[in-house]
């Protein structure tokens, strides 16, 4: 009986080893879902807007739509979550031209029409930032509004904490991927992650406001996330908790629509 439990713990333990290394390199396909699209494909928006094409340092080209407003009084600096491309991201537009803001959305490598594939945190954060030095060609900084949502989130407020956009909302933040694995798995190992995203440090370092919305029954990332990055607030930040709203339709909201339109009439006191 002793060799027997023995032999199922060293047969367990093994089986745990596999399913870690399993993870460490396949994470990429755990957290990213692209949708690609062909690179002829005709979007319909029944709005206007350009398609702009970045290159990054590695020489692979990234994808955008720049959305315009009327008498566009600033940029909506766009970070999605982590399915889909711009045909069904570009749907959230609407929402900020129709109160004068152009929208800038991204794809990341692999999404949409933007080539390449993910392969590191580092990366992931140049080709954001190689987006948002074409955007600085077209748009004083004191006319950006950072926007994330979702896995968009980090990345958008380590954008965010180096560089000097008016102001950064989060739509659904993490307090890191690292804490989200914790939360929802904790017999795995964390330093297996290549993808940590820390929204919590890189939000110590962000000057600007800082607005999270966020549902109290989001069943992706846990309300909690944003309730622990509250604790690291300036005293211009705030948090919207957006009551009975789950991870999925956000920007719908009714409350999330009032007080974007509040924030935005006068974002440097969000308050």
């Amino acid at each position: 009986m002793k060799r027997m439990i023995i032999k199922i713990l060293i047969i367990a333990g093994l089986l745990y080893l596999v399913i870690c290394g399993l993870l460490y390199f396949m994470q990429e396909k755990l957290i990213f879902y692209p949708q690609v699209l062909d690179r002829n494909y005709r979007f319909g928006f029944d709005q206007p807007f350009e398609e702009m094409t970045m290159t990054t340092n590695d020489n692979s080209r990234l994808h955008g739509l720049l959305f315009k407003a009327d008498s566009s009084k600033g940029l909506i600096f766009y970070l999605h979550g982590n399915g889909g491309a711009l045909d069904s991201w570009g749907e959230v537009a609407r929402t900020y031209t129709d109160l004068n803001y152009d929208v800038f959305l991204l794809d990341y490598r692999g999404y949409g029409k933007s080539e390449g594939v993910i392969y590191s945190q580092k990366q992931f954060f140049d080709d954001v930032q190689t987006a948002y030095d074409s955007l600085k060609n077209r748009y004083a900084e004191d006319r950006i509004v950072v926007l994330g949502y979702s896995i968009g989130t980090g990345a958008a407020t380590k954008l965010a904490s180096a560089n000097n956009p008016k102001l950064l909302i989060l739509q659904a933040p993490y307090y890191s991927l690292t804490d989200m694995m914790r939360h929802t798995y904790p017999i795995i190992p964390t330093f297996i992650l290549k993808y940590k995203f820390e929204t919590s440090k890189y939000l110590k370092a962000c000057k600007m406001p800082v607005v999270i919305f966020h549902g109290d029954v989001d069943e992706v990332i846990y309300y909690g996330s944003s309730l622990k990055l509250r604790t690291m607030f300036k005293k211009q930040d705030t948090l919207i908790t957006l009551e009975g709203q789950a991870h999925n339709g956000i920007t719908d909201n009714v409350v999330y629509r009032r007080e974007l339109q509040r924030i935005l009439s006068n974002p440097t006191t969000p308050l």
